[in-house]
Parts: structure tokens; sequence; C-alpha cells
């Protein structure tokens, strides 16, 4: 018989590094809950008309709150509809920027297939 001392062809090496990927994998996983939680607690604004028209989103794009600014109102419907929509674009534009590099900090350094 040869090849003695390798099992079902799954040495001891091969334990150690499986047991370092799921040891990482659980890493990823508390570090992606904390993250999430971070997210929802974040608030990320977005403005248009220089500060006129504010949306506040939280790092999940969560809306929370829209701030509009007297001077703001009287800008008419139209042009008040188009200030809020150019602002929550804003603020939803940060906010995946700020999820996505936050996800890139937490998968860092990790050598995961499709990551």
């Amino acid at each position: 018989m040869t090849g003695k001392g390798q099992g079902f062809g799954f040495g001891l090496g091969k334990m150690k590094e499986l047991a370092e990927a799921f040891k990482k994998a659980q890493q990823v996983q508390e570090g992606a809950k904390r993250l999430q939680e971070e997210l929802e607690q974040m608030e990320i604004q977005g403005e248009s008309g220089g500060g006129l028209i504010k949306v506040i989103v939280s790092g999940n794009q969560e809306p929370k709150r829209v701030e509009i600014s007297p001077e703001a109102l009287g800008e008419g419907a139209e042009v008040l509809s188009d200030l809020v929509t150019v602002a929550m674009k804003d603020a939803y534009n940060k906010s995946t920027a700020t999820m996505r590099e936050r996800m890139e900090d937490l998968t860092s350094g990790l050598e995961l297939p499709g990551f």
C-alpha cells in the first residue's frame, strides 16, 4: 500500500487550510453584521440647489428625512420637485459608495473567491 497517512486524499495540511478558511469566513460574517448595524445608524446627506434641499438617508439607502429651506419654497412646485429629486440621487449615490467602500474594507486581505 502506498501513500500512507493520506486518509481520503485530504492530508493534515488541507485540514488546516480548511479550518483557516472557516475562521476567516466567520470573521467576515461577524464583520458584515457589525457593518450592517453601522450602516443603519449612519446619516448620509445629499443636497441640491446649493443646500436649499437636503435629503438624509442611512448607509443602507433608507430615507430618514428631507430638509427644505424656506427660500426653496418660493421656487415653485416644478423646480422644488426637481431639486428634491437631485438631492435624493445625490444622497443615494453617496450612500451606495459608502456601503461599497465599507464592504471592500471588510473583505480586503481575504482571498475568498468571488470577492
